[in-house]
């Protein structure tokens, strides 16, 4: 059965969107998926990711891409750049930082499937790319995601 929602409901849920946001937010928004029987996947790229290295401070720059396979919720773009923007002057590993975004994803969306790269910019001669993976146990993902 399809979960109906009121455009008011949504203005409660959605807190950001329409809203002019001047600050980064920790926090990730959602919207009632209409098509939680259908297995499809949803894809995000953000090109201008940043952190900064907890050791050095120099600044990181990074693509995160994120791959998912919602089941009752959706994410809310513009809360997940606010939360993206949020790691701006954070000190952060890469390795820590992607699988910290998953991690909030997972809680946020709890997707059957979810798959956040890092891929992370020539600094010091090396690029790092970190490819962090959730799946539901239990469930078998039939759209695959490229």
């Amino acid at each position: 059965m399809e979960e109906k929602q009121s455009p008011e409901r949504l203005d409660e849920e959605l807190t950001f969107l329409g809203r002019e946001v001047r600050q980064p937010v920790r926090k990730l928004e959602t919207f009632p998926n209409k098509h939680p029987g259908r297995r499809y996947t949803v894809t995000l790229v953000c090109p201008e990711f940043t952190c900064v290295c907890p050791l050095t401070g120099q600044p990181d720059f990074a693509t995160i891409t994120i791959r998912y396979i919602p089941d009752r919720r959706i994410l809310e773009s513009k809360s997940l750049k606010l939360y993206l923007w949020s790691y701006r002057n954070e000190g952060t590993f890469h390795e820590h930082v992607t699988n910290q975004i998953l991690d909030d994803l997972v809680k946020a969306l709890d997707p059957i499937y979810c798959q956040v790269v890092g891929a992370f910019n020539v600094r010091g001669g090396i690029s790092i790319t970190v490819e962090a993976t959730y799946e539901r146990e239990g469930e078998r993902r039939t759209a695959q995601p490229s």
